[in-house]
């Protein structure tokens, strides 16, 4: 047996055993869980900068804040969730049981991506350890400092018994996915979603994925331009743009643009200072892969706003530095054995910052509008009016949040009830992931399924449907049974079948 199977095995015999079903047992994980949050916050701020120099304030906003945010929301309101939901009955079943009870799956896998290694990871977690299952953690090799402390630490602080974490690059995850796990959660790529999903329909396996795309920002003639570059600013190029519900493009009218660039431009020197390759408030990135594909999109359109690069220093823009694959890519680097003290140091050049550009005159063939972007660039393009935007929107595969700016209710509307999305916001950008009770994933090309507060619980819950009977009451059963006769008929429609309702819904 491989030490994957073997472990898989281990974990499935702790589940069958009940050990992980009561209330109080997935309470005591979770607090673990948390105290881990917590004693661990300076092991978790060194490893994040190692990996990519991310700055402490973004880690407690983007990776810290919300596991907690996250944890407290499920440790508040696990009892209510658990409960068995009672359903309406028919005629028939008056005098029985009928409820949902939410049973946890079994043994899940959850692969985490690289850009918010701690945040992606622990989240989903979160869920599938308040559902009662047994969890194979895989975090990403890429963050290799991040990737060694979760591997490490985080056992200590749960039961080995029914949690372990798997430290694999390409290969080893490849052998990982043969296995058959109950419920798969993998954020990343699209392309890499399609070979998680491919492994797991050979077991049935049910999967969330949580991928990316390109997320339209529509900005309305009627927004104040301050305040709509200042949100927009922050959320294309907070953690150096590596963020899969960044704002991927902007849409607006020709009239706009001109005065959206020094609004833009204002926000950054605003937020980066006069050369934002100097500001400590610019994450890093750690491969060349992405500097590489990065740069090549820089082809696209015209620089209006940064745009330089320098291969050597991995350098794009003012400031415009290296950058990695693509999150949650299968790539290379195998199982690491250093404590997270000893923080593996990256080369000297990966430890140089990136910074904001925007490009203008971008054309719908460009290469930059054919995959998702994944680093500092915000294009621009020009539409017409909303529903020539709109129309845009709809030609393409449907992002995983669709972003709007305007100061009339009529056009938020509009573009809301027109379009498809994972998300949606107005006004403001990537806030929406704060509110543990909203939803979070993706449709179609995007993603599939939903976590986040009770939907994560609810993602690893298997809903089982249960009827309780009682024995008796026999007679009550016996028109059902054969010899039939037709005189029966009417009275078992009645006792079994749903009648409309006479209330007009229209009013």
């Amino acid at each position: 047996m491989s030490p994957h199977a073997e472990l898989v095995s281990r974990l499935r015999a702790a589940w069958l055993s009940g050990k992980t079903r009561p209330m109080e047992y997935r309470l005591a994980q979770l607090e673990g869980l948390g105290r881990f949050l917590d004693e661990k916050k300076q092991d978790i701020l060194e490893a994040t900068a190692a990996d990519m120099r991310k700055p402490p304030f973004e880690v407690e906003v983007s990776e810290l804040s919300i596991c907690r945010s996250e944890l407290n929301h499920t440790l508040n309101n696990l009892g209510a969730w658990m409960k068995d939901k009672h359903v309406e009955k028919n005629w028939a079943t008056q005098l029985d049981s009928a409820f949902i009870r939410k049973d946890p799956y079994g043994v899940v896998l959850i692969i985490g991506p690289w850009n918010y290694p701690i945040n992606l990871l622990l989240v989903p977690l979160i869920g599938a350890i308040a559902a009662g299952n047994c969890v194979v953690m895989k975090p990403s090799e890429i963050t290799r400092n991040v990737e060694r402390l979760v591997a490490e630490m985080l056992p200590r602080y749960l039961d080995e018994d029914c949690f372990a974490v798997v430290t694999a690059g390409v290969e080893e995850t490849t052998r990982l996915l043969e296995n058959k796990f109950d419920y798969i959660f993998f954020t990343g790529s699209p392309s890499v979603g399609r070979i998680v999903m491919t492994a797991a329909a050979k077991h049935l396996t049910p999967v969330t994925l949580e991928l990316g795309g390109k997320n339209p920002c529509y900005v309305c003639d009627s927004c104040n331009v301050q305040n709509m570059a200042r949100r927009v600013a922050w959320g294309r190029f907070f953690n150096a743009g590596q963020t899969c519900v960044a704002p991927d493009y902007v849409l607006c009218s020709a009239e706009m643009q001109e005065k959206l660039l020094p609004a833009l431009r204002e926000a950054i020197t605003e937020f980066y200072g006069p050369n934002p390759q100097e500001s400590p408030d610019f994450g890093r990135i750690v491969g060349d892969r992405q500097f590489q594909r990065v740069q090549a999109l820089l082809h696209s359109g015209h620089t209006a706003i940064g745009g330089q690069t320098d291969a050597e220093e991995r350098y794009i823009g003012e400031g415009l530095g290296r950058t990695a694959g693509r999150r949650g890519e299968l790539q290379g680097g195998g199982p690491t054995r250093c404590g997270p003290r000893h923080l593996a140091r990256q080369p000297r050049l990966s430890s140089l910052p990136t910074a904001p550009t925007v490009l203008v005159e971008v054309q719908q063939d460009d290469p930059i509008m054919q995959e998702e972007i994944f680093g500092p660039i915000l294009p621009i393009l020009t539409v017409a009016s909303v529903d020539d935007a709109i129309a845009f929107i709809n030609a393409r595969e449907r992002p995983l949040v669709l972003y709007v700016f305007s100061s009339r209710k009529e056009v938020v509307k509009r573009v809301l009830e027109r379009t498809s999305s994972g998300g949606f916001c107005a006004n403001d950008t990537i806030m929406h992931m704060t509110i543990p009770s909203l939803p979070f994933g993706g449709i179609g090309q995007s993603g599939l399924g939903r976590y986040h507060g009770r939907s994560s619980f609810e993602t690893f819950s298997h809903q089982r449907s249960t009827l309780l009977r009682g024995a008796g009451r026999e007679t009550l059963n016996t028109p059902r049974y054969p010899p039939y006769a037709p005189h029966r008929l009417p009275l078992l429609r009645a006792a079994t079948e749903t009648k409309r309702q006479t209330t007009c819904l229209l009013l």
